[in-house]
């Protein structure tokens, strides 16, 4: 029963999705096109955002380090 429950959720999602982006008129020809210009801009923005943010957010945490007075990694003295 939970399954049937599942798929008929899933399905009204979808059917939510087409009405919502407007899809619902094209051909089904169409259809598969957008969905895949769709979803390679959605990889697109995945992988770029999974490879270039930590690099910005680690650059932008060394500027405001700098401005709050904060040493820099090679001007702090090694104690031993």
């Amino acid at each position: 029963m939970e399954l049937k429950h599942m798929r008929d959720y899933l399905g009204w999602l979808y059917y939510q999705y087409l009405l919502i982006t407007g899809i619902y008129v094209l051909e089904p020809w169409e259809k598969s096109i957008f969905n895949t210009v769709l979803l390679t801009m959605l990889a697109m923005v995945v992988y770029t955002s999974y490879v270039f943010v930590p690099i910005h957010v680690r650059l932008a945490l060394e500027f405001f380090s700098g401005l709050c007075g904060g040493q820099h990694e090679s001007t702090m003295t090694l104690m031993t």
